[in-house]
Order: C-alpha cells, then sequence, then structure tokens
C-alpha cells in the first residue's frame, strides 16, 4: 500500500540539486488526503506525557519517536516511510548510484510539536548517526497542521551554507501548510530552523512528521553525532548561550541541557 503521491515527488525533485542555498524541494499533497486528515487527528495532545521536551535557549519543541505509542495509520505510514520499496524509490529518484538506508529507529524523528512560544535555532542536524555509524543524508519533513495561520510564524527557514562553523544570510522560507512536504540534504552545510518563536494561539500546534535517511559514511565525514545549533542575533556573545551549544553537540552532553540548565 503506498500512501505518498510519488508522482508529485517525481515531479518536484526535478532540479534539486542545484536549487539554492543547498539541494531541496517541497511537495504539496505529499500524502493522501484522507491518510493526511487521519494522521493529523492521530497526533497525542500537547500535554501528554508520551512527548519528550525540550526547553532551553535554542529550542522549544516535543518529539516522540516511540513506535509503541503510534495509532494505526501513524504506525503504518512510518512502517512504509522506512520500507525497502519507499527507500529505493528515493535513492532511485534523487541520486545516481548512491543508496540509501532508513533508520527505523527514529532517531531524531518521529512526531514534532510546537506549542506557542516553541522556537528552534537555525542548525545543522547531526552527521553521523550515533548507533548505526552511517551519514544522515535526507530529510522528509510533513506538516500536520491543517488550522495553521502563517501570520503564526513557524516557516522553515533555509540559510545561506557557505561555512560549517555558522549560518549565511536567509535565502528561503517555507510555511509549513497541511500536507506539504520539505525534502532536503543535510551533507551540505544545510542551516535550517525556526529561530523565532511562535505565536499561535495557546490551543493551536504546529505539527509536524519527521523521517530521516542514511547513506554510507565517507572516510572524512564530520563525526558529529548531535545537532550543531547558531544562536541568534541577540544571543551571540552570550556565555550561557555559547555553552549550551557546546553541550549540545556533544553526544555525552547533549541530554544533560535538552530542558535548561
Amino acid at each position: 500500500m503506498s500512501f505518498v503521491n510519488e508522482g508529485a515527488v517525481r515531479e518536484a525533485a526535478l532540479g534539486w540539486q542545484s536549487r539554492r542555498p543547498f539541494p531541496h524541494f517541497v511537495i504539496d499533497n505529499f500524502f493522501d488526503d484522507a491518510t493526511a486528515r487521519t494522521l493529523e487527528t492521530e497526533f497525542p495532545e500537547f500535554s501528554s506525557d508520551v512527548w519528550h521536551g525540550y526547553g532551553n535557549a535554542i529550542e522549544v519543541k516535543k518529539v516522540c519517536n516511540n513506535w509503541n505509542i503510534f495509532p494505526t495509520t501513524t504506525y503504518q505510514v512510518f512502517e512504509y516511510l522506512n520500507s525497502p520499496a519507499f527507500v529505493d524509490f528515493l535513492s532511485n529518484t534523487l541520486f545516481e548510484n548512491l543508496p540509501l538506508y532508513s533508520d527505523s529507529g527514529l532517531n531524531g524523528g518521529g512526531w514534532h510539536i510546537h506549542g506557542r512560544g516553541g522556537k528552534l535555532n537555525t542548525h545543522l542536524d547531526y552527521s553521523l548517526h550515533p548507533k548505526l555509524l552511517r551519514q544522515r543524508k535526507l530529510n522528509i519533513i510533513v506538516y500536520l497542521n491543517s488550522n495553521w495561520d502563517p501570520a503564526w510564524g513557524g516557516s522553515l527557514g533555509l540559510w545561506g551554507n557557505e561555512s560549517p562553523d555558522a549560518p549565511g544570510e536567509l535565502v528561503k522560507t517555507v510555511e509549513p501548510l497541511f500536507n506539504r512536504a520539505v525534502v532536503f540534504d543535510t551533507t551540505c552545510n544545510s542551516w535550517h530552523g525556526l529561530p523565532d518563536p511562535l505565536v499561535c494561539p495557546e490551543t493551536e500546534f504546529r505539527k509536524s512528521l519527521a523521517v530521516y535517511y542514511l547513506t554510507d559514511a565517507p572516510a572524512d565525514v564530520d563525526q558529529r553525532g548531535k545537532a550543531l545549533f547558531a544562536p541568534t542575533k541577540e544571543q551571540e556573545g552570550d556565555d550561557s548561550v555559547l555553552e549550551l551549544i557546546r553541550k549540545r553537540s556533544d553526544v555525552k552532553l547533549a541530554a544533560s541541557v535538552y530542558g535548561g540548565d
């Protein structure tokens, strides 16, 4: 059973490698409509205890990647997105002679949700999977908030990628419209995020589903096993934020700062 509009993926991906600021493309109506609407309803309440929360100066969000928690359609969709058939489809459509691998453990993926005040500083994703020791190559993020008003913020920003140490200028923003997917290569200094806190009502939430794909790690792969964040303009020079960023990018120390100091 296919839940994804694969024809739309093929069409949207044409020329994707040459897009600025790094290879990416956007697809509307990624899932068939019935699937997308069911996926939205299956998200837990924001107050549910199934979530793992992040609350510090660089990230305010909640996530869940526990397969035992996923309701039926969500479980089936994650299984499909990690299936050999879909992974081969992505590999054949997007890359030449580069096999992709799924991460059925959903490390860093799964359900993501942001409420009022939610944010995610501009960052690079982890480079080397800390358990599988493969390079993270491709992100698929699908937005599942049918009531979202762009005036509330929450657009995904894509920043210039001249350096692996800091983002360049903001090049593109992508509104989190319902059933819209963003796909991008994470190996190109792919700075992205939503650093401005959301101003949505207390009863509305930015919901997304995230799946990541891996490839064999090249000899010179960046060994970073956690995300590397950049300070906002207001945070530059703030030693406490810079120390938070340092710890957050360290596999051994990251968990100690997820909820703040």
